[in-house]
C-alpha cells in the first residue's frame, strides 16, 4: 500500500510541481553552470546503494591544488535559498518514481556512515529511506547524530499510514518556517564521526 501510495503521489508531485521544476532548473543553469543536477550514491532499503538527485546548491570553485573548497564556502545565496525552501529536494520525487526512496523514511545519508553505524542505528535501513522522515520535522539539522538516529530507529518501529501522513504535514510547515536547515557553524551539518556521544548545537 505504501509504495502505490509513494509511486502515485510522486507521479502527480511530478506533474503538477513540472513548472517549478523547469524554472528552477533554468535558474540552476544561468547561476551555478551547466550541471544542473547533483547526483551522489547513498545507502538505501537494507543499505543497498542507489544514486540520489538534487538540484545543485554549490559551484565548484577549487583551491591551489585542485581540491573542491569548502561547502560553505560553495554555498551561494541562490542555493541557501533552495534549500530554505527545499526545493533542491524536488528531483528526489523522481528517486520515489523510481522505488528507491518513499516519500517519509529516514533520510539516506553517506555511504562512508554504514561502517560507522551501532547494530541500533544500522535498523534505520530496515525501510526505504525518504524525502522527509521523523527526525526532519523534529530537528532535522538541528539536533545530534544521535537524536536524529534515535528518532529513525523510533519511526521504523512504529511506522503508520497515519504517522506518514503526519509527518508529510509536518515537513509542509517546517519548510514555510525554514527550521533546521543547517547546523550552527555548518552549512548544513557536521559529519558523522560514529562517536556515540556526538553532540551538535
Amino acid at each position: 500500500m505504501k509504495r502505490l501510495i509513494d509511486f502515485s503521489a510522486s507521479l502527480i508531485g511530478i506533474i503538477i510541481l513540472s513548472p517549478i521544476f523547469i524554472i528552477t532548473a533554468l535558474l540552476v543553469r544561468v547561476k551555478l553552470g551547466k550541471y544542473i543536477l547533483f547526483k551522489q550514491e547513498r545507502p538505501g532499503l537494507n543499505g543497498v546503494p542507489f544514486y540520489v538527485y538534487k538540484f545543485r546548491t554549490m559551484n565548484d570553485k577549487r583551491d591551489s591544488f585542485g581540491d573542491l573548497l569548502p561547502d560553505s564556502v560553495r554555498l551561494t545565496s541562490f542555493g541557501q535559498t533552495l534549500r530554505k525552501y527545499s526545493l533542491d529536494e524536488l528531483p528526489q520525487l523522481f528517486n520515489v518514481l523510481k522505488g528507491d526512496i518513499s516519500l517519509v523514511g529516514p533520510r539516506p545519508l553517506l555511504m562512508d556512515y554504514l561502517v560507522l553505524y551501532t547494530p541500533e542505528q544500522a535498523r534505520r535501513h530496515l525501510v526505504r529511506p525518504g524525502i522527509t522522515g521523523w527526525a526532519q520535522v523534529n530537528g532535522r539539522n538541528a539536533i545530534s547524530w544521535e537524536e536524529k538516529f534515535k528518532l529513525d530507529v523510533w519511526y521504523v518501529d512504529n511506522q503508520s499510514l497515519w504517522l506518514d501522513v503526519k509527518i508529510l504535514m509536518m515537513t509542509v510547515l517546517k519548510v514555510l518556517k525554514s527550521e533546521g536547515i543547517s547546523q550552527q557553524g555548518h552549512a548544513t551539518i557536521e559529519k558523522f564521526s560514529g562517536k556515540k556521544n556526538d553532540t551538535a548545537m
